[in-house]
């Protein structure tokens, strides 16, 4: 009876103390909150945003702890409750260090923004920035677990035997998933030498899109027609692909027109220029119109146009496609491709026609 009386006051001191840390947490978020509304600051929004969860769990427990010395119970409920606080205390602080790592996320992801023109850089940085944390998480994760099981008195004491058979169930497990930490380790390379980043436009099994989300097993491609190309990791280290803004988002865009050979070749040339001068889409780099080739019938006219980006490239094809065609069509209609024929005169057929009848 006297121990679980107890027990029981022991009990209500503990969910005292977690009301008391409650409270805390909530005067402390309101005067954090308070500032930062007053003088906001990357820093201080992120830290408010990502800290408020942990922080919940973690100012109740710091006052159980501080209480604790203080609060009677059995040894049983002792015990007890002290592998209860070690848990919970190990997966707040776990929780709480990847949401740091979320933070100072947030902060250089900030620092770096990829919707300005030259975003090469800031684009590095967040596919460097991106991968290196879900590294990061599954490691302080793991270590958590490892921490966690640590705490449970007969796992602590397996500790030396599985340390002792470390070495042979290592070369076990290398051997049963080298695939799968070959993945892991490609999207660690990939991460560093960075043959792709987000927002790269690529062009990946023979389909154009942007890279959506890199991850440590595979890549996300977004193509240009809204479907997702879902591509392992290792692909993008063992077999080519195309890069369009590996090194800078400008391109050439290519026009083929075909026409006859009695086009006026420099006055669609003229044209082309006016057309490009005409559009917000060309940089201002390239604009050349020279003929590529000469067939039977037709002559190739490739006209060569840049662009800041694939995009606006893509765009500025079409105008100019379109354009020079209309061009043509109204102004020389004689110089589109056309097949021709040479008739036979009536004299000879009839000649051949008599001396059919004589023989």
């Amino acid at each position: 009876m006297m121990e679980m009386l107890q027990n029981s006051k022991g009990l209500i001191g503990l969910a005292g103390a977690v009301v008391l840390g409650s409270l805390a947490h909530f005067i402390v978020l309101k005067i954090a909150g308070f500032f930062v509304k007053r003088t906001p600051t990357v820093w201080g929004e992120a830290f408010l945003k990502h800290w408020r969860g942990p922080s919940r769990l973690i100012f109740p427990l710091f006052m159980v702890h501080m209480a604790f010395p203080l609060i009677t119970l059995s040894s049983g409920a002792t015990i007890f409750f002290k592998q209860i606080f070690a848990l919970l205390f190990i997966g707040s602080i776990g929780w709480l260090i990847i949401r740091s790592i979320n933070v100072f996320e947030a902060v250089i992801l900030d620092r770096f923004q990829v919707n300005v023109t030259d975003n090469l850089h800031a684009r590095k940085i967040h596919t460097q920035i991106r991968v290196l944390k879900r590294v990061a998480i599954i490691l302080v994760g793991f270590l958590a677990l490892v921490a966690i099981l640590m705490t449970f008195e007969r796992i602590r004491y397996l500790g030396t035997s599985i340390l002792a058979s470390a070495g042979i169930a290592g070369i076990i497990v290398g051997f049963a998933a080298q695939r799968s930490i070959a993945t892991l380790l490609a999207g660690i390379q990939v991460a560093i030498t960075q043959p792709i980043r987000l927002d790269d436009v690529v062009i990946v099994e023979n389909e154009w899109g942007r890279i959506e989300e890199i991850t440590l097993t595979y890549v996300v491609i977004n193509i240009w027609d809204e479907r997702r190309l879902i591509v392992p990791i290792t692909h993008f280290l063992e077999k080519p692909f195309q890069n369009w803004t590996r090194v800078s988002a400008q391109l050439l865009g290519t026009v083929f027109l075909y026409v006859d050979y009695t086009a006026p070749v420099e006055a669609i040339r003229n044209h082309l220029h006016d057309i490009v001068k005409g559009t917000g889409l060309w940089d201002g780099r390239v604009c050349v119109l020279q003929v590529t080739h000469a067939g039977e019938r037709t002559v190739e006219l490739r006209a060569l146009v840049s662009a800041s980006d694939a995009s606006t490239a893509w765009t500025l094809r079409c105008l100019v496609r379109e354009k020079l065609i209309s061009f043509c069509k109204e102004n020389f209609p004689m110089a589109l491709p056309k097949f021709r024929t040479e008739p036979i005169s009536p004299e000879p057929m009839q000649n051949s026609l008599n001396h059919t009848a004589m023989d």
